[in-house]
């Protein structure tokens, strides 16, 4: 794994159980994504793009294969050191948002920081959790409940929490797939600023043909496997 390199699969496959007989999701994925990419994992449905966020994100593990986060291989990992990786190094945003209903914008937000149990000084948390509303143009709206926001709305909040812990990679599962075009294309924009300005990695599960536009590293994914790959522009530009 190189010094540049984030995340690493080799050789990953994974096979659901259905019943008597096994379902292959993926089926033997090499590629690496490395520090500060925004990558796009594109193909139709089932051709295993939700199945590799949940192996990047520690959700699930491969039936088959190694994969490594920051150097690491998490199939050796038990379940507090897996917690720890979730927590400290990847933040997840959702389609549907998965927002609390009670909670207002700045206790969604900071959730993830009382999960975490971080030590930091109350004010510190505060001032951070106010610089990512701020940073997502929510300010506004502040102490409004889930309920009292449009959908982009919603999904600039859930783009704050996934940042709440500083984390160094982003998961997102079709994060435009619920909003109209303007809003998809703003919230792209958005997030493009925060790669850009924090250096955080963001690895996106997609059908949207404005998000695999955008991506430097776009992965295209065909039943299982890598149809094929491509860098262009960015910090690692080059094809292959």
């Amino acid at each position: 794994m190189s010094s540049l390199s984030i995340v690493e699969l080799a050789g990953v496959k994974k096979v659901y159980p259905l019943g008597k007989t096994e379902v292959p999701a993926v089926r033997g994925i090499t590629f690496t994504i490395e520090k500060g990419d925004f990558i796009s994992l594109a193909g139709p449905s089932g051709s295993g793009k939700t199945t590799i966020l949940n192996l990047i994100g520690c959700v699930d593990t491969p039936t088959e294969g190694t994969v490594r986060i920051d150097g690491v291989e998490t199939a050796g990992l038990d379940d507090r050191q897996i917690t720890s990786i979730r927590q400290k190094m990847i933040g997840f945003i959702f389609q549907s948002f998965n927002l609390i209903p009670v909670l207002n914008v700045s206790e969604n937000v900071g959730f993830p920081l009382l999960l975490a149990g971080g030590r930091a000084p109350r004010g510190e948390r505060k001032e951070w959790i106010e610089t990512l509303i701020e940073e997502v143009g929510l300010a506004p709206w502040r102490s409004h409940r889930p309920s009292e926001l449009s959908g982009g709305q919603r999904q600039r909040v859930a783009i704050a929490r996934a940042l709440a812990t500083k984390p160094r990679i982003v998961l997102a599962d079709e994060p435009t797939a619920n909003l109209d075009s303007a809003t998809g294309e703003s919230i792209i924009e958005l997030m493009k600023k925060i790669n850009r300005d924090m250096d955080t990695t963001f690895i996106f599960s997609t059908h949207d043909a404005n998000i695999v536009g955008i991506a430097d590293h776009v992965i295209r994914l065909h039943d299982g496997r890598v149809e094929s790959e491509e860098r262009r522009g960015g910090r690692h530009a080059g094809t292959r």
